[in-house]
Parts: structure tokens; sequence; C-alpha cells
């Protein structure tokens, strides 16, 4: 079977140092790589981009940046889109937007559902990230988004199909918009910090009449009378309970240490919740 490039993106380890941007604007802005790509734009072109979701409330908030980028999809709307062979796939899974044959074809930008496609209105030209082909047929192993950066957020791998669904089930790999049937080469690592959502609170015991942190109180979250989810609170008495769907209605949240015991209901909606300060020994 033939190896096939693929790229793995860790969200968690990605802190919006725009270096890989940087990066991808170096390589292409006003550089034309023939059979490859024509030059990027200096203004308007994002062919690496870096999206940032914040989870949470005051005071348990959290911010997470998404590298996106073109998907390199082995179903590609952009190739069923594109007319005489403007848009092809390599046998090492790169898809390649003609500089040639594309000209003239705004159809292949809005046809891609991640919106990874700009149009070049000078050139007439539809553009998109080539996975730094050119580069990679020119001997190198790594993209340059994964040569820079500085917190190893990037890995590039070659590897047949077969060796990159064990990694995918192995480190929990996920890939953006799975419902399109698309089958993206780009997968993410620890992506539930940007599509799911989490709970928390601040847990407090009264202690001589002074409300203190209750450290090592047992947190269990249940949804129908199941389990979903447990933490320990930490030295601040604070937990959170992480990969919530969104929307998805009501929990039962129980907390219980030596101190005394805590039960209450609460909904989650389309954001991460901060349940606020829980004192042990009320509710029911």
């Amino acid at each position: 079977m033939s190896k096939k490039w693929n790229l793995v993106v860790d969200v968690d380890r990605c802190n919006n140092c725009r270096v890989c941007f940087i990066a991808v604007k170096d390589e292409y802005a006003g550089n034309d790589f023939p059979g490859y790509s024509a030059a990027q734009p200096a203004q308007g072109h994002n062919w690496l981009d870096i999206e940032r979701k914040e989870r949470g409330s005051y005071p348990l908030v959290e911010a997470h940046f998404l590298p996106v980028m073109c998907n390199h999809c082995d179903d590609a709307p952009c190739m069923k889109a594109a007319r005489d062979g403007a848009v092809r796939k390599r046998d090492d899974g790169i898809v390649i937007i003609d500089p040639v044959k594309a000209k003239g074809q705004k159809q292949i930008v809005e046809a891609c559902p991640y919106g990874a496609i700009s149009w070049n209105e000078e050139q007439q030209l539809p553009q998109a990230w080539t996975f730094d082909a050119h580069l990679l047929d020119a001997g190198w192993t790594k993209t340059r988004a994964e040569q820079c950066c500085p917190t190893d957020t990037y890995r590039t791998l070659k590897v047949d199909d077969a060796e990159m669904q064990r990694i995918k089930a192995e480190e929990g790999l996920e890939v953006l918009k799975p419902e399109l049937g698309t089958r993206p080469r780009v997968y993410y690592k620890n992506l539930h910090l940007i599509t799911h959502c989490f709970v928390g609170a601040t847990v407090v015991v009264d202690v001589k009449g002074v409300e203190e942190c209750a450290a090592g109180a047992e947190v269990l979250l249940k949804k129908g009378g199941r389990e979903v989810g447990r933490a320990v609170t930490d030295t601040f008495g604070e937990f959170k309970i992480d990969r919530l769907p969104p929307n998805s209605g009501d929990y039962r949240l129980e907390v219980r240490s030596a101190a005394g015991s805590f039960g209450g209901d609460f909904e989650l909606g389309a954001e991460s919740r901060y349940l606020g300060v829980i004192r042990l020994g009320t509710g029911g």
C-alpha cells in the first residue's frame, strides 16, 4: 500500500504565536511555484490561519486556538466542482489546484465546505495551501508549519492509510466536520477543546465559621442517572469536567467529601459553564 501525506495538529499545544502563519506567508506570498501554485497575494489570503475559541466564564475561562488550512480531502468537493482537471489528487494524498487550468473557475472556491480556498481577484484564480508539496518533492520531511513551530503543534506524517487509521484510533484524532464525508488528511488532537464544553465550579466548606477551599472532594456528573464524568477538586477547591456535547440538556452534579455533600441539577446549553461556588452540606 502506498504511503500518503497527513498532518496532525495538536490543539492543546497551539498558543497562537502565529509563527506558522508567518512561515506560510513567507513561503508563498510573491513566490510562484510552477505546477504547484501561483504567488499568494500579500493581503486577503490566509492559506493557514488560526481560529480562537473561548470557553467558560469568570473566573474559570480558557482560550484555545485552532490552526486551519486546506484539508487535502480524499473525497474533495473542489475536485468535483472543477472542470478540465483543474484540481487533482496526487498519489501521495496531496490535492493541487492547478495554477493554469483553474483560472476563472470561481466555483472551486464556493465548493469548499471548510472555506479553505481563496479567490485571487487579480489573477482570477482559486488558491489554497498545497501541503508544501514543492518542498516535500524536494526532499523535505516536514511542512514549514511543523519546521518552524516552537510548541510542536504539528506532525507531518507519510504513512499508508492503515497505519494512519491506527494512529488516529490510538491517539483519539479527529477531523473537522466528519459528517461531510470528505475524508480529510488533516487530523486534530484534543479537538474537544474547540468543539465540546466543560462544567466547573469552586467547592468550599465551613471551618469554624470561615469558608475554606474543599480540596480532594469527589465530584460526579450524571445524565439520566448514568455517570458521564468525574473529578476531584484541587488545592483551590476547583474542578472541571470536560468533553461534554454542547446543547446536551439536563445534568445532575453530586459532590461528596468528609466535610459534607451537595447535589444539584443544571442545564448545559451551547457554551461551557462555571457553576459558581458550591458549599458542602447544602443542596438536595
